[in-house]
């Protein structure tokens, strides 16, 4: 799957993953009252208008980017009818040749770790017949509890040709009070990075590893670091946008061929219509709203990385 997120990341010249995180507080009005009408004003309710909300920008966008990131904790807020939006939302994402990135963070050791990647990146056997359960291409995974919480999803990874995004060193303001921490004279997540190559190593596409990280866009030096640290793992850089990342903070994440990152925005674009900026779309024209922030993040990415 690194494979094929490359080959659409050189089709659209978009290095853009975009974060369906739907709040309620997101979705226009025009939206929640006619799901609420039809559905209720309860979690079913609340379930069918992020499912509309979500295709409506996915609409607008697929044809710009090579990607999608939905961050499951969105869903997981409203319940089992959350969930299902989860679902519908990575199924209608995949009808439209998108990638799909489950942000599920999922960490933990031993036959729960490998249930987590059967059921997000693998399959199960059920009376002799196979079944999937959501099916996402990558999933992001922490490695803080070490190597055999991670492994069970390498191996799922080499059976079903998909990938992970380990978390290295993450956008939040605290990140670095373990991250950041000294072993030896060396940060922490330098030597998680140096875990992730190793990783890699076992799981090879064409250029680059099945086994990428997580490095947040606030934190430019360090990512230069960890650029040189893991040649060929591709980076998933979140931060960009509303957490204050910017295109010229980026380039120390790609390499010289202008791959090797796949940079984040969520709130930025599916709530761009509650900017100042896009504000004139108005929330009829949500969507609208999206497409042109897509638009706008791709020249300021192209700008930068031209400029280097």
């Amino acid at each position: 799957m690194i494979n094929e997120l490359v080959r659409k990341i050189k089709e659209t010249n978009a290095p853009i993953v975009v974060g369906l995180d739907p709040m309620l507080s997101f979705i226009p009005e025009h939206i929640t009252k006619k799901a609420f009408a039809e559905y209720g004003a309860n979690l079913e309710g609340v379930s069918k208008a992020i499912i509309e909300y979500n295709k409506g920008i996915v609409d607008a966008v697929y044809d710009l980017i090579p990607a999608v990131k939905p961050q499951i904790a969105m869903y997981e807020q409203f319940g089992i009818p959350g969930l299902v939006a989860y679902q519908e939302t990575v199924n209608y994402c995949k009808s439209k040749g998108l990638v799909v990135i489950g942000d599920i963070k999922r960490g933990d050791i031993g036959s729960t770790s490998a249930a987590y990647a059967v059921g997000h990146l693998g399959k199960v056997t059920i009376e002799g017949k196979e079944f999937r359960g959501f099916e996402e291409d990558f999933a992001t995974v922490n490695p803080y509890l070490g190597s055999d919480g991670v492994k069970p999803f390498i191996d799922v990874c080499k059976e079903e040709k998909k990938g992970i995004f380990v978390l290295v060193k993450t956008s939040n303001p605290s990140s670095g009070e373990f991250q950041d921490q000294l072993i030896n004279g060396k940060p922490l997540y330098e030597m998680v990075g140096e875990k992730v190559a190793a990783w890699g190593e076992e799981l090879m596409g064409d250029s680059y590893s099945y086994v990428g990280a997580v490095v947040g866009a606030t934190y430019p030096e360090m990512g230069k670091v960890l650029r040189k640290v893991m040649p060929k793992a591709y980076i998933l850089v979140p931060g960009y946008g509303a957490q204050g990342g910017k295109g010229a903070d980026l380039v120390h994440f790609f390499n010289e061929d202008g791959l090797g990152a796949i940079v984040n925005s969520s709130r930025g674009i599916i709530a761009a219509y509650k900017q100042e900026q896009y504000s004139k779309f108005g929330g009829e024209n949500y969507a609208e709203a999206s497409r042109q922030a897509v638009l706008d993040m791709k020249a300021d990415i192209a700008g930068a990385l031209e400029n280097r």
